[in-house]
């Protein structure tokens, strides 16, 4: 009881200086074992001298020492602490009493050492773990924002870049396809430069200090329902894009239908840049328990530059696999490229039936 009092009252000064409070307990504990009468350690069992219980509290302290500092102060603070006791036993102790007081002191330093350092291996360990977690999802954001930056960017200058090669060949003589070129690529601009920003105020408000005042509205991400308008885009960049919906079209978690809008978006780029074509096919299947995407069209396929090279398989590939689904692009057998992505769906949640 004594020890536990003890160890009460240094509870601040440990967590403060533990040196000092490890000083101050082996002082108190010291103080016991010299001010108890010798008629007491008669009367007490043959083999240990209860006035050493003191020491728990020296012990207690040296284990918390060893779980929160570093290793140099650790070792000293054990060395001194073991030699100091086993000189208080050797001059208060006799007989017998001496081996079996010094033997069970070290053990009582080697317990609270042992279960010190288990402390601080399990808090280490967590350490670890968390900056492990944190640098994976570090990683993964940036692959996030690199598939996110290069479909929509790609996808936008393309187009700009077919418009504006096409108002420079037909200005002098077709001043109205001109104008439409650029209206185009302003159209185009200004979705690009709204989806930048819903891009960079996301990342600024990742910041745990903004305040409430500085977020701004942010425009819904896209989806499926925007493929006719994307189609239209396309479209205007000279190939017509013709999409073919099947099943029973529903609201999907906002994960799959941004993957399946981003990759209905690299692969029309990748058409419009490399295929060499005026028209290509899109088909969207609403299945019960998947959701199916398929580009084909019946250009040069793989030959080109860029199908084969690049990011945007790539993020494809991880947009699926982060979904846990399938995708599939190469070369189709009858000439042209194709396409398919299939994205497991969540089971729908079932509306209980009252039992009449």
């Amino acid at each position: 009881m004594g020890s536990l009092l003890a160890v009460s009252l240094l509870v601040g000064v440990v967590r403060r200086k533990p040196q000092l409070a490890l000083a101050l307990a082996f002082v108190g504990s010291t103080a016991v074992v010299v001010g108890t009468p010798d008629s007491v350690h008669e009367g007490l069992a043959p083999f240990y001298q209860g006035q050493f219980l003191s020491y728990l509290a020296v012990d207690l302290v040296l284990g918390f020492i060893v779980a929160t500092c570093g290793r140099r102060a650790s070792i000293v603070a054990v060395a001194v602490s073991v030699a100091l006791q086993l000189l208080v036993i050797g001059a208060f102790a006799h007989g017998d009493n001496l081996t079996v007081n010094a033997v069970i002191a070290v053990l009582a330093t080697a317990a609270s050492c042992m279960a010190g350092l288990l402390s601080r291996e399990r808090r280490e360990h967590a350490v670890a773990l968390r900056a492990q977690e944190v640098a994976e999802a570090v990683t993964a954001e940036r692959l996030r924002i690199a598939r996110e930056l290069h479909d929509m960017v790609a996808h936008s200058i393309g187009i700009i870049a077919i418009q504006a090669g096409v108002g420079s060949r037909v200005i002098q003589t077709q001043p109205a396809q001109a104008r439409e070129a650029l209206c185009a690529i302003e159209a185009t601009s200004r979705e690009t430069l709204s989806g930048l920003r819903r891009t960079v105020v996301s990342l600024r408000q990742a910041d745990r200090n903004a305040t409430t005042s500085e977020r701004a509205p942010l425009a819904p991400s896209p989806g499926l329902a925007d493929v006719e308008r994307l189609a239209a885009a396309t479209a205007d960049a000279g190939v017509r894009v013709d999409v073919h919906r099947s099943g029973e079209p529903r609201p999907l978690p906002a994960d799959i239908d941004l993957s399946a809008y981003r990759i209905v978006q690299e692969a029309l780029t990748n058409v419009v840049r490399h295929a060499g074509v005026g028209r290509c096919r899109v088909a969207i299947g609403y299945g019960d328990e998947e959701l199916s995407v398929e580009v084909v069209d019946d250009g040069c396929g793989a030959t080109a530059n860029g199908w084969t090279h690049g990011f945007g398989i790539i993020g494809m590939r991880e947009r699926v696999g982060l979904l846990h689904g399938h995708l599939s692009a190469g070369p189709r057998p009858e000439g042209g490229f194709r396409v398919a992505a299939r994205l497991p769906l969540p089971a729908p949640v079932g509306v209980p039936v009252e039992a009449r």
